[in-house]
């Protein structure tokens, strides 16, 4: 089965598929992903992302600019940015090997407006060109909810968006989210489940929409967030 059939463009998907191959070419070097099967690949980190962007567009959500935090191998970034080049984006990697694969990736696949940094994301968001600059953020098995809120809501401008796919315990953490998100600005807006086009455990996605400031203190140095959630 052709796991990208449904993208209907044959440039895009050739392009796809080319990052697809690096993924599978660099993935023992720079550590980006246990998974080998190349069509397990495509579903995961390739074709999710896209099915995330149809899911956050069909609601409204503001895409660009964006910024994927702990981006790894590129996902849900690189995908997005595939599909809709006109998206501005950062991909934020603090793992200098995969950082060094993702400029590698963007310069093999020639997009534009692709900003990779290789920083940790609780000191990038004390940068003033990169705090409460952002529209959307995305994280794909960064850290639990209460910890990526801390971390991702301060680069967003009020009325931005961060939403990460989470698994069987989104709910859960939703509900541990609460002082969180009152710390620093945000509400959730949407806890619901992807429809995927093959078969699978569809992830359940966490829509958080900024509603108010991040305190300067936020985010806590690097690691804290993670160690003493809020």
């Amino acid at each position: 089965m052709d796991q990208l059939s449904f993208v209907t463009d044959t440039p895009t998907r050739e392009a796809l598929r080319t990052y697809r191959d690096l993924l599978v070419e660099h993935r023992a070097a720079a550590s980006l992903t246990s998974l080998q099967d190349p069509d397990e690949i495509d579903r995961r980190l390739v074709g999710e992302p896209l099915i995330l962007l149809d899911f956050l567009e069909a609601r409204g959500v503001a895409t660009s600019p964006a910024i994927d935090i702990g981006s790894g191998a590129g996902t849900p970034g690189l995908p997005i940015k595939i599909v809709r080049p006109a998206l501005r984006i950062t991909l934020l990697e603090a793992t200098a090997k995969k950082a060094v694969f993702l400029e590698k990736a963007v310069s093999a696949l020639g997009v534009e407006d692709v900003e990779v940094v290789a920083a940790r994301a609780e000191e990038l968001a004390h940068d003033p060109g990169h705090r409460e600059s952002y529209q959307l953020a995305l994280a794909r098995a960064v850290a639990p909810l209460p910890a990526l809120i801390e971390i991702a809501l301060p680069f967003l401008a009020v009325g931005g968006r961060l939403a990460t796919p989470k698994g069987s315990s989104a709910r859960d953490e939703v509900a541990a989210s609460a002082n969180a998100l009152a710390m620093c600005g945000g509400e959730v807006e949407a806890v619901e489940s992807m429809a995927l086009p093959w078969e699978g455990v569809a992830p359940t996605v966490v829509i958080v929409r900024k509603v108010a400031e991040t305190p300067d203190r936020y985010p806590r140095r690097p690691g804290i967030p993670a160690k003493r959630p809020l």
